[in-house]
């Protein structure tokens, strides 16, 4: 198994803060420090991150409806209460997918499965992820054909893979893109502004009768089609353009 795999099955956070992990000098194997990211692992060696011993966990993945006015983090500076106090202390070793500001609402998955938050997270997966949202004023349908082509806000040109009108000003977005505030952002764009943000689905993954504050394990198939979503989304990679071959000047051999 590859170390940042093992790490992030050891609770130490996505496959990328893994990386970062090995790069910075704080990973060591066999008492032998670790810096090469190409590393495995085997049963018999001994991991460990700043001294403490790392140990690949059973694999959990929970789905967690987040209440409006916590902060998706482990921990804050300023002494907040994050999404992690919702739950009991034996999920302390996981890590959220993705983020959810502070006063944005819904769902957000918590795991320790650093494939599984690769999948959720990278661009190149495109998973889908559904949000009910509610302007400060009607909403204006010629809006929307510049909303799904695509603005420029801060982070970089945003676009809503789907929206949907259901109200005067409330409506159903749909993104697989993951700029930080970019919902919020494009409507500010556009003059409103959103007063209530809330996460209805992640993939394949509903929860309409959970609770805000609720959480629950996900089962088996569900992490399945979670996996599939990804696959099914993947963009292909795109192949290097051969050279132009030089054409033969008329009467001209080689």
């Amino acid at each position: 198994m590859r170390l940042n795999r093992f790490l992030a099955a050891a609770g130490f956070g996505s496959r990328r803060a893994c990386d970062a992990l090995i790069t910075s000098g704080a990973v060591s194997m066999n008492s032998h420090a670790v810096e090469k990211l190409a590393t495995t692992v085997g049963e018999a060696d001994e991991v460990r991150v700043n001294g403490r011993i790392a140990r690949a966990a059973r694999l959990l993945h929970l789905i967690v409806n987040k209440p409006r006015g916590l902060i998706v983090s482990k921990a804050d500076e300023k002494g907040r209460d994050t999404v992690f106090n919702l739950l009991p202390p034996q999920y302390a070793n996981l890590f959220h997918v993705g983020r959810l500001d502070k006063e944005s609402e819904g769902l957000l998955i918590l795991t320790n499965d650093g494939d599984l938050a690769q999948l959720l997270t990278h661009p190149a997966h495109g998973v889908e992820k559904e949000y009910d949202v509610t302007l400060d004023k009607p909403f204006n349908l010629e809006d929307a054909a510049k909303m799904l082509k695509g603005i420029f806000i801060e982070g970089g040109r945003a676009r809503f893979e789907n929206l949907r009108q259901i109200a005067p000003t409330r409506l159903k977005v749909v993104l697989r893109q993951g700029i930080k505030r970019q919902i919020r952002l494009m409507f500010y764009d556009r003059g409103y502004e959103v007063e209530r943000l809330v996460r209805v689905r992640i993939g394949p993954i509903r929860e309409p009768e959970m609770r805000a504050g609720m959480y629950r394990v996900l089962a088996p198939a569900e992490v399945s089609a979670l996996r599939a979503s990804a696959a099914k989304n993947t963009k292909p990679k795109r192949q290097p353009r051969k050279p132009n071959r030089p054409r033969k000047a008329p009467g001209v051999l080689n």
